[in-house]
């Protein structure tokens, strides 16, 4: 029986993924019919496109070592020592994180931009020249912000599992500080550290509505492909086809990369006795505030702003003095149909997630073979592809014929866009499953067959309800994300299928601040609601990951 499941959920992959992968290089192999390297040497000849391609590795690595750092410092502090607002300060390092990184970008136009709020203040008020936020700077400020809580999230969870008495045993050497973090702690969590680096980079290296907004004429590469493919003035799809295989070439040989170093330094650790936090006192403790809640306010400052700006009298891109509702109630006359498809899409695609997810999890760990290896294999694939670039294969693969018809005809529905968004998350919930599922004796099962008991029975009413902290888990973290994606239902959205995100892209395009601004406010509330609801099915309070 789970033989036949794994060969599904094989197939499935092989239709979703690399059926649109194939179909996307077939597309850049073949000029007029004919077998041709045009569209890749267009690219290697084209000063112009490797330009691009050094920018978005370097504001993608200045991101990743930025946020490395905020990332690590943030974590161990949090781990170590007791101070008021943990918990509060957690939540609001998650909705950092959380938020689509170009609302990051669209708030800090209204705050750094020309005509933003700080820039007027120091211009107008202290005298002083503002600070640019267009460009390379100001993209590594967004990406810096928007990541390091996925760094702090990655951190905090190793060590929870390292002993208490490698500390104390560090202490008695006279080894403390940043010199038992760095000698110490650090290479213990080196695995941990090494994966976060690779969600960061693929995660910056990916976006494109950061510099879409804010990159003015600073090219990155996910901007080129979506301008190729969606061009006004026909854009070239075979070349945008050829531009997408290269960015799945690149991101495949870092995770590679990222895999070697990992087992580098991979063991394994006991944490019989949990590091428990200290309180820190005299002029050590002043230090810790400023610098913990220093981050945090930085951090949440653009959201705190859009909130803000929600409840302001708005027309177009000007602010007119006073207070109202009047942007929330275009919102919702404009936009109610994207706000309902926010929830309604996702869900769908959260459906598919949980029966893929926590089927796929349980073959892979309890009937691991050749087939269930390359099928979990290839389920990670989506975790490094960008999104522009899966946007694109879907619309290749699933856009044939003419009217909509032909093998499987489906962009411009909801099925895609449901699709795509469980694709692309459904990593989250098979990782969080899978690492539930080790902790679960096989003998549990055996005992239950034993018993009479069915393998599908076993598993559905055994396995499952043990693995349900897991499961929920994943789902939460897989549904936030879903809520907050662009890159890729940029592409395949419809009038009918638009989401929040979409929305908010386009109302910032348009210049209708006011709207932008309510939407960005209702995303930020369904993160919070989804947050706190992760909090109570977890039963704690530290929001982390392993």
């Amino acid at each position: 029986m789970w033989t036949a499941v794994t060969l599904v959920i094989f197939v499935l992959y092989l239709l979703f993924l690399v059926y649109p992968i194939v179909t996307v290089l077939g597309r850049a192999l073949f000029v007029d019919g004919k077998l041709s390297l045009d569209n890749f040497a267009g690219f290697f000849n084209n000063p112009y496109y490797s330009q691009t391609l050094a920018n978005s590795f370097a504001v993608s690595g200045m991101a990743t070592i930025l946020a490395l750092l905020v990332g690590s410092i943030m974590g161990y502090l949090f781990a170590l020592f007791e101070f008021r607002g943990k918990t509060a300060l957690q939540i609001l390092i998650v909705i950092a994180s959380m938020s689509p990184p170009f609302v990051g970008a669209y708030s800090w136009i209204l705050l750094l931009g020309r005509n933003g709020a700080i820039t007027n203040f120091m211009t107008s008020i202290l005298g002083l020249p503002g600070v640019e936020i267009y460009g390379f700077g100001g993209i590594v400020l967004v990406f810096t912000l928007e990541l390091f809580p996925l760094v702090f999230m990655y951190v905090s969870g190793a060590l929870k599992n390292v002993d208490s008495s490698v500390l104390e045993a560090a202490a008695s050497m006279g080894c403390t500080g940043a010199k038992r973090f760095f000698q110490i702690l650090l290479p213990l969590m080196m695995p941990t550290v090494v994966g976060a680096a690779l969600l960061v980079f693929m995660r910056a290296f990916a976006d494109f509505g950061t510099p879409m907004l804010i990159g003015e004429g600073y090219r990155t590469f996910p901007v080129t492909i979506y301008q190729e493919f969606v061009s006004e003035l026909g854009g070239n799809d075979g070349f945008a086809a050829a531009l997408s295989i290269i960015a799945i070439v690149i991101a495949l040989l870092v995770f590679l990369a990222q895999q070697i170093v990992a087992n580098k330094f991979s063991f394994t650790m006991n944490s019989l006795h949990p590091i428990e936090p200290t309180p820190v006192h005299s002029w050590k403790k002043v230090l810790l505030y400023i610098f913990v809640y220093g981050v945090v306010c930085i951090a949440i400052l653009p959201q705190c702003y859009l909130v803000y700006t929600s409840f302001l009298n708005t027309s177009g891109m000007i602010f007119v003095p006073g207070y109202s509702l009047k942007s929330y109630t275009q919102a919702f006359t404009r936009m109610g149909s994207a706000i309902l498809n926010t929830l309604r899409i996702p869900l769908i695609g959260l459906a598919i997630v949980l029966i893929v997810g926590t089927t796929l999890s349980y073959v892979a760990i309890r009937h691991r073979n050749a087939l269930t290896r390359l099928t979990d294999t290839l389920g990670m694939l989506p975790y490094i592809i960008p999104g522009t670039v899966l946007g694109i294969a879907f619309i290749t693969a699933f856009n044939t014929g003419v009217g909509g018809t032909g093998f499987l005809a489906i962009t411009g529905t909801v099925a895609i866009m449901a699709i795509s968004f469980a694709l692309r998350r459904l990593p989250y919930t098979v990782r969080s499953s899978e690492a539930t599922l080790r902790q679960i004796p096989p003998t549990i099962e055996e005992a239950a067959e034993s018993l009479g008991s069915s393998k599908l029975n076993t598993f559905l009413k055994i396995t499952v309800p043990m693995m349900a902290s897991g499961i929920v888990s994943g789902a939460i973290l897989t549904w936030i994300t879903m809520i907050s994606e662009l890159s890729t239902s940029v592409l395949l959205y419809t009038t009918r299928t638009r989401t929040v995100t979409v929305a908010i892209y386009t109302e910032v395009i348009r210049g209708n601040y006011g709207i932008a601004a309510a939407l960005s406010t209702i995303l930020m509330v369904f993160t919070v609601i989804s947050l706190l609801l992760f909090m109570r099915v977890s039963h704690s309070k530290d929001i982390t990951m392993s």
